[in-house]
């Protein structure tokens, strides 16, 4: 599953390359279509009944599964960018979230950046909490301790999955506490662990395209998303090029490669 991961991950260094107030979501989404086809892979996106894009582009209080289109960004924009890619049959799933740049308005940048800050760390000590996890729950727990003190909300109706040969396979992957402890976590275990998280409320709706889940209240949202492999030596972040060294280095994770 490392190649599929691979090319996830430069389809979202592509996209991070050209965020800026000008571009439209439809010009992303071409980016990390091209990107993908360069390392031999191709959307698993579009295999998904329906759906016609590389990407999701979720701007604003949109937060998961916006369609790319004719939108153009605009300065103090807050985006986050869905990707995913198969090869030989193997899934990739990452997510990020930009802040496009605007001096006129630095407190709501600021507030902004800060959401995706939050959201992105909770990312990365929910995959430490893998690292040494007993139970695939206890990663829910870490994100959710990580986020409670800022007062965010923390979507509960969609959450990370297992992923393999489907993107989305079981077992689910809860952001927040459940009762249960869920599956054991074992060498074979890969999941796609993905916080999402909103400035207030996280009660959501799904616009008429069928496909954009956007925040009832209109407040902005972030979405942070890592496939991560469990191993007999440790886990590896498919979806970053280091594996996850520099992300998970704070909580003293060395990420080990597999074979």
């Amino acid at each position: 599953m490392m190649a599929p991961g691979l090319a996830t991950a430069s389809s979202l260094e592509a996209v991070s390359a050209s965020i800026r107030a000008g571009v439209t979501t439809l010009e992303l989404d071409a980016l990390a279509e091209a990107a993908i086809t360069e390392r031999g892979g191709s959307s698993n996106f579009k295999l998904e009944p329906g759906y016609r894009h590389t990407i999701c582009s979720s701007v604003n209080e949109d937060v998961v599964h916006g369609v790319p289109g004719d939108r153009v960004l605009q300065p103090g924009d807050i985006i986050s960018v869905d990707s995913g890619a198969v090869i030989d049959g193997w899934n990739g799933d990452a997510a990020r979230t930009f802040v496009v740049p605007d001096p006129t308005r630095p407190e709501l940048v600021a507030e902004r950046q800060k959401l995706s800050d939050v959201t992105e760390q909770s990312l990365w000590r929910g995959i430490a909490r893998l690292a040494t996890a007993r139970h695939l729950n206890e990663v829910g727990e870490a994100i959710e301790d990580h986020i409670e003190p800022y007062g965010y909300g923390i979507l509960t109706d969609y959450v990370g999955h297992g992923i393999g040969r489907s993107m989305h396979e079981a077992p689910p992957v809860f952001n927040y506490r459940v009762r249960s402890k869920g599956p054991e976590v074992k060498p074979g275990l890969v999941v796609a662990i993905e916080p999402m998280v909103v400035l207030g409320s996280p009660e959501t709706f799904v616009r008429e395209d069928g496909w954009t889940v956007a925040t009832e209240d209109g407040l902005a949202a972030a979405h942070w998303e890592h496939s991560v492999a469990v191993h007999k030596d440790g886990i590896w972040v498919l979806t970053a090029a280091d594996g996850g060294a520099a992300g998970l280095a704070p909580f003293g994770v060395t990420p080990v490669a597999l074979g």
